[in-house]
């Protein structure tokens, strides 16, 4: 049986290492789907009822902005989670962003 879009995301952000983060875009376009970034963002907020736990505070928009941070149980929740793993984040928005960047494509 194929897995369906959402499960393939789920299961790409799953392997996302603590200390590092992603964009909706670079997912998108490691699932093959480049144009589709903004349904990566979907998956991202229904994220909370999968199982296994997603880490999704590790996906964020291309410029480093914690645009899915509303998606959690309380807007600073994504910030706090990212800080416990040595993220600096100023004004909703991660600092040094290319340093901790993951990128699907050079790590599958």
């Amino acid at each position: 049986m194929e897995q369906s879009f959402y499960d393939q995301v789920f299961e790409l952000v799953r392997l996302i290492p603590k200390g590092r983060v992603t964009s909706y875009g670079a997912i998108a376009k490691s699932l093959g789907a480049g144009g589709s970034a903004r349904m990566v963002g979907y998956a991202m907020a229904h994220a909370n009822l999968a199982h296994p736990a997603i880490p999704a505070h590790r996906v964020v928009n291309s410029a480093g902005l914690l645009t899915g941070k509303f998606h959690f149980k309380s807007p600073d929740l994504m910030q706090q989670l990212l800080e416990q793993e040595g993220i600096v984040v100023k004004g909703d928005k991660i600092q040094g962003f290319k340093n901790c960047f993951w990128d699907p494509l050079q790590e599958l």
